[in-house]
């Protein structure tokens, strides 16, 4: 499997909903839309979305089932890196290459863009399921990725990785940062997917527990890309995290014991994907390609 041209066949159909859902630029205040569109089409793999759809399809399910519920994950995931990138909390001038939000449109219209986004991405989630599952399983859904994004998930992740600035931090409290900050979104992505496809309780379990190693691995990568990527392909600074005293995984345990443990995360996510048999294939890809990934 060309894994490549599967991910760019992927995020192309997601592009073209994704432009198809936010309001045009000239709609009025024109602004906010403006800003808004600016940071979805920005870059990015999409990841979040091509996770959701390919795990519905591992179970069976079509695209079509999950494309909005995806796209509204990706809205979600974009409002948390136009905030991220904010002076008060990262203070990032770059994303995906090109200027953060705050610095094209000042901080107040990003994080207008970021609570736009946001709302937009409920209000799409909940109209994608307004025709899919039985109606007490997509209120399920939407309970869940509120907390996989709320303060017991994604911001409660953020929270800590701010505390934790320039302090010494064990293992323990590293995991549950990028577990909650960046696990937490990838889990439910896959999860959610597996739900719109109408998986049984036992593939559900295998998705879910898929989706948390592939999250921490990634995140865990993340942190290696840091130290050893370059500016060019990131499409930001490296070396931020250690010039921020952020709290990393080679920072806690070093460079070599945090790539086994991104490696047997990988491995292990794969492992959990066995019993679905062929369909799951794609999936296993897409954790491989987290693995090798150079941005």
């Amino acid at each position: 499997m060309d894994i490549t041209a599967y991910l760019k066949q992927k995020k192309k159909s997601i592009d073209r909903r994704l432009d198809e859902l936010l309001p045009p630029e000239s709609e009025f205040p024109p602004i906010i839309h403006q800003a808004m569109r600016y940071s979805v089409f920005a870059g990015g793999k999409r990841l979040r979305p091509i996770l959701a759809i390919t795990a519905c399809q591992a179970v069976g399910g079509e695209e079509m089932f999950a494309l909005d519920a995806g796209c509204a994950l990706e809205l979600i995931h974009t409002y948390s890196l136009i905030h991220d990138d904010l002076p008060a909390l990262d203070n990032d001038d770059l994303r995906r290459g090109k200027p953060a939000s705050h610095k094209v449109f000042g901080d107040g219209i990003a994080i207008l863009a970021g609570d736009a986004l946001l709302t937009m991405g409920f209000k799409l989630l909940s109209q994608s399921l307004i025709i899919r599952p039985p109606y007490k399983q997509g209120l399920q859904i939407i309970i869940e990725v509120a907390e996989a994004v709320g303060s017991k998930g994604m911001i409660g992740g953020q929270v800590m990785d701010l505390q934790s600035e320039g302090k010494k931090v064990d293992l323990k409290t590293i995991s549950y940062i990028h577990k909650s900050k960046a696990a937490a979104l990838i889990t439910i992505s896959a999860k959610l997917g597996g739900m719109l496809g109408n998986a049984s309780e036992d593939k559900l379990k295998m998705l879910t527990e898929y989706g948390r190693k592939v999250g921490l691995a990634f995140q865990i990568i993340d942190d290696i890309l840091d130290v050893e990527g370059s500016d060019e392909k990131l499409g930001k600074i490296v070396g931020k995290d250690i010039e921020s005293l952020k709290a990393t995984y080679p920072g806690v345990i070093g460079m070599a014991q945090s790539k086994k443990i991104a490696s047997e995360l990988i491995k292990e996510a794969i492992d959990e994907l066995k019993p679905l048999g062929n369909p799951a294939l794609p999936l296993a890809e897409v954790a491989r390609f987290i693995l090798i990934r150079q941005s």
